[in-house]
């Protein structure tokens, strides 16, 4: 236990609070008990002990890493028990899901302890996903994102805190008033490096190879009871995605091409999706419930396709995965009949500098969004600009 103390005011004195993710200021923090997922390495931790750094006394709160050696032979609860014995009110468990049983456990500390706020946070978003419904009625989720490209700007370039816009006021043209020279001079960089903050650490490239490596051959396969050998099926798969145009999914060339069986193939791309490895863009069929057929598969994030895919990057692909990826976070997108998305009554064609406006000619509200351009031109607006919703 002391030794869990010893490293948790180490960390603390160590975590930088300049700058704050997105999600830091939605969190209600009054909560009883909060799980926070996410990708590898989009800034949890951070988050968590940024919190405990700023709004709580250090003496009133413990961090752990539930994959500390302590707890192959210490159980959560009794270190729970302790704490409500010595007066500390906030328990944060990070890497939740490296602790066998840790949603039984939690139930009992939050039925058991109601003096003690509970915080954890997990990477593996499959067996989050499925611990939380098992604390339906007593955790509050939330779900953190890798950094969107005005994060980026303020993280990697000491631009001044920036505001993150709406959909309408991108629209409106909001972003051109931001104090950006030269964006596009940095559009590229974060296509390849800006989604996650250890980017700004050595080895990025050796680093996301081994979160992709990771969680393909260990985090998917364990919750879903699969060979090791499924985990290079999912990379091969992951990287015909990546090498493509966009992705329109046909299941029995693809169930063919890495050798599994064609009715499981909906499953193992849910899979993929659920742990951060892909999105799917589904049509409008699904309603309210958002499950819709799938029109086209995309990988997670741009970072994702220029690590698979080296110098294979097909640009309209990597395009719409940017926004696909920004804008999904405060918006229901959806495929579109007529262009590439749809969110609400509104139409996106997205392309470079030479698309035109065919293909949304008769779409209610259309508009062009345009890589490789700084400015606004009537419906034409900047790919970066879609960067700003979050």
């Amino acid at each position: 236990m002391e030794n869990l103390t010893f490293i948790y005011k180490k960390l603390l004195r160590e975590t930088p609070i300049a700058f704050h993710r997105y999600l830091y200021e939605k969190i209600d923090w009054e909560n009883r008990m909060i799980g926070i997922r996410g990708p590898r390495g989009v800034g949890k931790t951070t988050l968590m002990l940024q919190h405990i750094k700023e709004s709580l006394k250090a003496e009133e709160a413990l961090y752990v890493n539930a994959d500390d050696l302590y707890f192959s032979e210490h159980r959560l609860i009794d270190v729970a028990t302790k704490l409500v014995q010595r007066g500390v009110r906030y328990f944060f468990i990070d890497e939740i899901h490296k602790y066998k049983d840790w949603s039984k456990e939690l139930k009992l500390i939050y039925d058991y302890y109601s003096e003690l706020n509970v915080v954890f946070s997990g990477s593996s978003i499959l067996d989050i996903n499925k611990g939380a419904s098992d604390l339906s009625r007593r955790a509050v989720m939330y779900h953190l994102q890798g950094l969107s490209f005005r994060e980026y700007l303020i993280l990697f370039h000491g631009l001044p805190t920036m505001p993150h816009y709406s959909l309408d006021e991108i629209l409106a043209g909001g972003p051109e008033q931001l104090p950006i020279p030269t964006p596009l001079l940095y559009f590229e960089d974060y296509l390849k490096r800006g989604y996650y903050p250890f980017a700004k650490e050595k080895g990025f490239d050796e680093k996301l190879r081994e979160i992709i490596n990771l969680t393909l051959e260990t985090d998917v396969p364990i919750f879903a009871n699969m060979s090791a050998a499924m985990g290079r099926k999912f990379k091969k798969l992951l990287m015909i995605i990546a090498q493509s145009v966009p992705f329109k999914p046909n299941m029995s060339k693809l169930s063919a091409l890495i050798d599994v069986s064609r009715n499981l193939m909906p499953d193992y791309l849910m899979c993929l999706e659920e742990a951060g490895m892909i999105a799917q863009l589904r049509d409008d069929t699904g309603g309210i419930r958002g499950l819709g057929k799938v029109e086209k598969v995309y990988l997670d994030n741009p970072n994702i396709i220029h690590s698979l895919a080296g110098n294979d990057v097909n640009i309209g692909n990597l395009r719409e995965t940017f926004f696909l990826n920004q804008m999904h976070v405060n918006n229901p997108v959806i495929s579109s009949r007529l262009s590439d998305f749809q969110i609400g009554n509104r139409t996106f064609e997205i392309g470079g500098k030479a698309k035109g406006q065919k293909q949304i000619r008769e779409a209610d509200e259309g508009y062009v969004v345009k890589d490789d351009i700084e400015y606004a031109a009537g419906n034409v607006l900047p790919l970066w600009w879609f960067g700003m919703n979050y």
